[in-house]
């Protein structure tokens, strides 16, 4: 589409907050995107992450006036912009795009709900495990940066949970973490180490890639 602008985002960036008229849809090439739940003016809870394969925005391209969601940087990169009306208009005629949106926007539910039920029956070790995988596919390397307070607020907790949970990944030596750069020394023992949620997520969009 000759109306998509680049453009680069630096990690901690709000693109657009829960309530908030969303006016640009996002397509992520090497950032990630959290996608944020908040109730009562707290931080908030990750449902979501968004990489290279979806959008941000799903709402607004789907008519909504505002946004459900905070949408966050997690890791800084590029993207390719579009407002929300013009991408809406392309949607009007491309139903072969429209169709891909609507597999996208199954694919968001899906895994908000998977992360709901993760967030309220699984320690937060095998919780921490699992976003870092996550978070993995999403970057493509094994290394990436971020604070203990940003990993804290994506996952719900105190910044001491992840402490004690990090720790005692870093132990086992399946990470290592120092001075906010977060490394992944064994990707198959992490996933052991993992809830069982990463691998239904992973089925839900190898299924919703087929």
């Amino acid at each position: 589409m000759r109306e998509l602008t680049a453009v680069e985002l630096s990690m901690g960036e709000v693109l657009y907050r829960r309530g908030m008229k969303t006016e640009y849809v996002y397509f992520p090439n090497d950032c990630i995107v959290s996608l944020v739940a908040v109730a009562d003016r707290r931080d908030g809870l990750e449902i979501g992450v968004v990489g290279a394969e979806g959008l941000v925005g799903i709402s607004a391209a789907l008519g909504a006036a505002t946004s459900p969601v905070t949408a966050m940087v997690q890791g800084a990169g590029s993207a390719l912009r579009i407002t929300a009306a013009r991408f809406r208009r392309e949607l009007e005629r491309n139903l072969p795009l429209r169709r891909e949106i609507e597999r996208c926007a199954c694919l968001t539910m899906a895994t908000a709900m998977q992360v709901a039920v993760c967030n309220k029956e699984h320690l937060l070790e095998a919780r921490l495990a699992r976003w870092l995988l996550m978070t993995r596919d999403r970057r493509g390397t094994d290394e990436f940066r971020f604070t203990q307070q940003f990993m804290a607020q994506m996952l719900g907790v105190r910044r001491t949970g992840v402490t004690v949970a990090a720790g005692a990944l870093q132990r086992r030596k399946l990470i290592r973490y120092r001075h906010a750069t977060m490394q992944i020394l064994d990707c198959q023992r992490l996933r052991a180490a993992s809830c069982s949620c990463y691998g239904v997520i992973r089925g839900l969009e190898n299924a919703s890639a087929a």
